[in-house]
């Protein structure tokens, strides 16, 4: 029966937070690609908001895919800081990894105690739609300031106690033709600039504990907004991250701890 190896880490952990925290995601390194119907299956499987695998190519790159429960994604940044980790348990003596995928060209950095992910920004074009709007306040519950869109809808709300508490209709959201909802307000705390939450039930997840990618598009939504190119998040789910962004040259580096929470095989029928 063929064995692979698995992996489960948890990304954008948070530092000095007791109890688990971060978002945990499988990943499966490979020495060749399983077809697309088996990478789906181990990621059902899983079951947690995303499932990476990778191979190492000849020229030392990596060529990584993610797998939701129900659909490949072109862009995921916790399971690529969480295959970092596995990578760099394994090439403790390299500080740099390069990864080919849908989306174009990555790299992780070490980045003292930190992992980096180096993408591409995605600017979202400001949205004004009184029938979306109104949708939306219905949805989530609460008002809405400010609506962007990019790959997710970002929405602005009046403060970070209206994202804290937010009950969205997870159904009615999955009506939307968008990827992905995020919240976000402005943070009410002196560690933190912003805080955002992620909803995502067009690919099988309601809300995503810590979403790297989202920061692509909530990076230079907030700079704009608070004129500063350095940040630091909060996605205050309920297990919650830590992000540190800075936006440069058209990327955002987005900046997070990891933590190994278990390792072991999959056996392939």
């Amino acid at each position: 029966m063929p064995e692979l190896p698995l992996y489960q880490i948890d990304a954008f952990i948070r530092p000095g937070v007791s109890g688990f925290s971060g978002n945990p995601a499988a990943v499966v390194s490979l020495t060749q690609w399983l077809s697309d119907t088996q990478m789906q299956a181990i990621a059902a499987e899983n079951n947690l908001s995303e499932t990476a695998f990778y191979v190492r190519q000849a020229d030392g790159r990596y060529y990584i895919r993610w797998f939701t429960p129900t659909t490949e994604v072109d862009l995921c940044g916790h399971a690529t800081l969480a295959a970092a980790h596995v990578i760099r348990a394994d090439q403790p003596y390299e500080n740099e990894w390069l990864f080919d995928c849908q989306a174009g060209e990555l790299c992780v950095r070490a980045h003292g105690a930190d992992l980096q992910l180096d993408f591409p920004a995605r600017p979202a074009r400001i949205l004004q739609n009184d029938t979306l709007q109104r949708q939306l306040e219905q949805w989530l519950g609460v008002p809405v300031v400010a609506m962007a869109q990019a790959r997710d809808l970002i929405v602005e709300l009046e403060s970070a106690d209206a994202v804290r508490t937010c009950e969205p209709d997870f159904s009615a959201l999955a009506e939307l033709d968008v990827f992905a909802i995020a919240i976000t307000a402005r943070c009410d705390a002196p560690d933190y600039d912003f805080v955002s939450r992620f909803f995502a039930p067009r690919q099988g997840i309601g809300e995503d504990p810590v979403t790297g990618s989202s920061f692509c598009s909530l990076a230079p939504y907030w700079t704009e907004r608070l004129q500063k190119t350095t940040l630091r998040a909060w996605q205050c789910s309920a297990r919650g991250g830590d992000i540190g962004l800075v936006l440069h040259n058209g990327r955002v580096l987005i900046s997070g701890r990891t933590f190994a929470y278990l390792s072991g095989h999959i056996h392939l029928p």
